[in-house]
């Protein structure tokens, strides 16, 4: 009985001044809204009506889109939370007046703004990216999958490519250039303290050049770009697209993404700071490669999500 009235929906918290709150019902008065609570004057800051609701998520974006529209986000607020449960009948008939399924809804208020947050080129953004770049390059000497893999565990990239992709989707000139300059800063900040992290390893006698030239068979890959690269690259931004989308946990594919990016970018830094030229340039190559096929993957994902959801309304 439980599983029959479970339902996946955005709960919305809505802040309408008084004059603009009968257009908000209006709004709020299609099959896909439900659970619709009214407070008069009961917001002080900024002041006018509290409006309470549920939508199903494959509605949200077309709520949101009309709400816009009044101006709501200007003079009034508009909070979103995600209800992953809601044992309530009329959420479930919500949710299945709303075209497509849950799975499928993207709604681009919501990832415009999780990806714009990850834009903001903060201390512990920067810092995350330096760790987990020292650590992929000591996994490259050692020739060490498992530091690889804890490297693609802490790396941050994955965020601003997000937020590229959405921003070039959506046309959001802010976000694209908000984006370019974080992955720029990330990954030259996170390089130059590697080859310096480097070469304080070689200092106190940790680490040489003979460990660079060495056989490395488990982690030769990533300075070695073939086609296989480029395919590994575009399912990640798949993956990763969808991940955001469907408002699934983003940490393995984080992980996924990493691995064709943190490690490379370590690679360039190491063989930098020890001269190897050709697995500087073949890593680098790597990078590129791989970073170009996340982002058409995730501007192709999202652009036939859109698509297909046009069809669907």
């Amino acid at each position: 009985m439980v599983a029959e009235y479970c339902a996946f929906v955005l709960h919305l918290r809505l802040i309408s001044p008084n004059e603009t709150t009968a257009e908000v019902l209006r709004v709020l008065g299609k099959p896909s809204v439900t659970n619709v609570v009214r407070l008069d004057n009961a917001a002080q800051s900024p002041r006018g009506d509290v409006i309470l609701c549920d939508v199903a998520r494959e509605g949200g974006s077309e709520i949101l889109a009309d709400l816009r529209k009044l101006g709501l986000e200007k003079y009034g607020s508009i909070a979103i939370e995600n209800v992953d449960v809601s044992l309530s009948a009329a959420a479930n008939t919500a949710m299945e007046a709303a075209p497509g399924l849950s799975a499928d809804a993207v709604v681009w208020e919501e990832i415009e703004q999780r990806t714009g947050d990850e834009t903001h080129v903060s201390f512990t953004y920067v810092v995350f990216f330096i760790v987990a770049t020292i650590i992929a390059g000591i996994g490259v000497l050692l020739d060490q999958p498992i530091l690889i893999v804890g490297a693609m565990v802490v790396g941050p990239e994955f965020g601003p490519l997000a937020a590229l992709c959405v921003g070039l989707v959506r046309r959001r000139a802010q976000i694209v250039g908000r984006a370019l300059l974080a992955l720029v800063v990330g990954f030259g900040c996170a390089m130059v303290a590697t080859i310096f992290a480097t070469w304080g390893l070689y200092a106190l006698d940790l680490a040489d050049k003979s460990m660079l030239l060495e056989e490395r068979p488990l982690t030769d890959f990533i300075w070695r770009p073939d086609a296989l690269s480029w395919i590994v690259g575009f399912l990640a931004g798949v993956a990763g697209m969808l991940s955001l989308t469907s408002a699934k946990s983003g940490a393995l594919v984080g992980v996924l993404i990493s691995v064709t990016t943190v490690p490379a970018a370590a690679n360039v830094a190491v063989a930098l700071a020890f001269g190897v030229g050709d697995e500087a340039a073949g890593s680098a190559l790597q990078l590129l490669i791989n970073v170009a096929a996340i982002v058409v993957a995730g501007v192709l994902t999202l652009g036939i999500q859109r698509l297909s959801w046009r069809r669907s309304v």
